[in-house]
């Protein structure tokens, strides 16, 4: 009598997503501790429109990574992997990650990719991590990526350095305008300008005290949507982080001539009125947060700026969450 065909084992697909998240009240810097903890706290906003999807199956063979479809051995990917892998049971994995933004050209595309994949591996492999776990695990990859594990405003701080929702994304429904300025990986990645600036600044000492008080008086601002506050704190927190970050041997100069012309054009426009305001990560790209009513105003001013090759604008987002466990045979 013939045998019935053997059924393939099922396996399952798991889709996540996350959204880079901009600090208003900037980190810089790590403690002298294994587990990738800041130096200082940071207060963020989560953005929506710039999103990392991140797909999780289970491998053959070892672990395999894809960026954009492109093949990669990525350091930090490992390393995330091996450290989960010493607390919890995970198999070898698949991981296949997109981002609908520039890569590493200081848009935060690692916090949004850490923050999707630690999302995924929890789902996919069945771990059940709250929020709170979940942001440790991605803190460990990707300080800012702990951030992205929440939407709308996120603070971080001590003692346990995960990151908590502040607001929700619908309460202060701010918009940013960001102008891309420059497409192409920056040339001093962010965890080796942190070492680089904590081991040569003058200014290292003087910016650890500082942002503490930046950030309780952030806290504030945000808790009484006091937009000219937070205004004119986040650009002296972006400004103070960009001083720290040339000040460092050898210096470090993420802007471009186009970054600065942003700045400037922000300025103007808030001396002229409108409620915006500008912050810049580690990279040339200018972020200029906004009441949403300006938002058209600020895109059309930024967009006119020689060396702005586009600008996008992107509301409050959620937190990282799993879109879809499919399962295939």
């Amino acid at each position: 009598m013939p045998q019935a065909p053997v059924q393939a084992k099922a396996t399952t697909t798991t889709v996540a997503e996350a959204h880079p998240n901009i600090a208003l009240v900037k980190y810089w810097g790590k403690q002298n501790r294994p587990g990738n903890y800041p130096a200082t706290p940071s207060l963020s906003i989560t953005l929506d429109t710039l999103t990392t999807r991140t797909e999780v199956n289970d491998a053959t063979g070892g672990d395999e990574f894809f960026l954009d479809d492109e093949p990669k051995n990525d350091n930090k990917v490992s390393a995330c992997l091996a450290a989960l892998r010493t607390r919890y049971d995970i198999p070898p994995l698949c991981i296949r990650s997109a981002n609908n933004f520039p890569t590493a050209a200081g848009l935060a595309s690692s916090a949004s990719g850490f923050a999707a994949l630690v999302c995924a591996i929890d789902a996919h492999c069945e771990l059940n991590l709250s929020k709170a776990e979940l942001s440790a695990n991605a803190r460990q990859a990707s300080g800012s990526a702990a951030r992205s594990i929440f939407g709308g405003f996120v603070a971080m701080s001590e003692p346990d350095w995960t990151a908590t929702e502040l607001l929700g994304p619908d309460v202060w429904p701010l918009t940013t305008v960001i102008a891309i300025t420059a497409t192409q990986a920056k040339l001093t990645p962010s965890s080796e300008g942190m070492r680089i600036s904590a081991a040569t600044s003058p200014f290292y000492p003087a910016w650890i005290t500082s942002t503490e008080e930046d950030f309780r008086q952030g806290i504030a601002h945000v808790m009484s949507q006091d937009f000219a506050s937070l205004a004119e704190l986040a650009e002296h927190s972006c400004l103070k982080m960009h001083g720290l970050m040339m000040s460092s041997q050898p210096g470090l100069v993420y802007w471009n001539a186009a970054t600065l012309e942003c700045i400037q054009v922000v300025r103007t426009l808030r001396a002229d009125g409108l409620p915006v305001f500008f912050t810049v990560d580690a990279g040339p790209q200018v972020k200029a947060v906004c009441q949403p009513e300006v938002a058209t105003i600020v895109a059309k001013a930024l967009a006119a700026i020689p060396g702005v090759l586009r600008t996008m604008a992107a509301r409050l987002g959620d937190g990282a969450r799993v879109l879809a466990q499919v399962a295939e045979r």
